[in-house]
């Protein structure tokens, strides 16, 4: 295995990666909504646009830096709910993170319509009264019917330029290192995080492409291998289905207080 990779799986071990278990543990904060519409949200710093609707059902949410993490946060799935059992119910809602809040008055901002499902059934606009409500969150898995995707950014040129974009990342994972090569090929090209979601390269291969990506969810960290993803005549705008699921979630014990206080 080559140095760098060695390197870089020592820094994902148990020991470095326990830092990432803080967002499993149950948090109580205060939450707020964004009163336009959930494209503005969709629109935010991940750059999911509007995939962020289609994968979400409008559920959106920009969160605080520390859940943010530059970037690695893009996608993460928690379930928040309000406080007030007489507004509110035990569920909740369930929210992915689209975008960051740089306010710190709330850890999160959600849209109008994550923020309503908060609220039993007929109490919507009375939740949106509030503005500001009392609320608990954790962390879960994201759970999608649909293989993880690769969407083409629409800036991509073949063999000058190459941004994508992870879409259905399931599980409580965060991508960590993306790499690209001609399939059949073993000279990889790394990939960076341009901005949230996206990440880029000027080093594209020719024809057909393959990925390998390195995830990490809890204490468990590993490499996805997604074999001739994109075909030699790859379309910038265009979503390549990887044939992979992730759902890697975290593992157990992860933190001192992962404790079933979710009820």
């Amino acid at each position: 295995m080559p140095l760098f990779l060695c390197f870089f799986f020592f820094l994902l071990s148990p020991t470095s990666a326990s830092s990432d278990c803080g967002d499993h543990c149950v948090v109580q904060t205060k939450a707020t909504y964004f009163s336009t519409a959930a494209s503005a949200l969709s629109g935010g710093a991940c750059g999911y646009g509007s995939s962020a609707i289609t994968i979400t059902s409008g559920h959106l949410a920009a969160a605080v830096p520390s859940l943010y993490k530059d970037g690695a946060g893009c996608g993460a799935c928690f379930q928040i709910r309000c406080k007030n059992t007489t507004l509110c119910t035990k569920k909740g809602s369930r929210i992915i993170v689209t975008d960051i809040n740089l306010k710190n008055q709330t850890d999160f901002v959600l849209s109008s319509r994550a923020f309503k499902a908060m609220a039993h059934k007929g109490l919507g606009h009375e939740i949106l009264k509030q503005a500001i409500v009392n609320v608990e969150y954790k962390r879960v898995p994201c759970v999608y019917n649909n293989n993880f995707g690769i969407f083409v950014e629409e800036s991509s040129k073949k063999a000058e330029y190459l941004a994508v974009k992870f879409l259905y990342q399931g599980g409580q994972t965060e991508i960590l290192v993306v790499e690209v090569a001609q399939v059949g090929s073993s000279r990889w090209s790394s990939m960076s995080r341009s901005r949230g979601a996206v990440w880029e390269t000027s080093s594209v291969p020719t024809g057909p492409l393959q990925f390998r990506i390195a995830v990490i969810g809890g204490y468990d960290a590993r490499w996805y291998f997604l074999e001739n993803v994109m075909p030699s005549d790859w379309t910038a705008g265009v979503t390549y289905d990887s044939g992979v699921k992730i759902n890697d979630i975290q593992a157990d014990g992860c933190s001192s207080c992962d404790d079933a206080t979710w009820k």
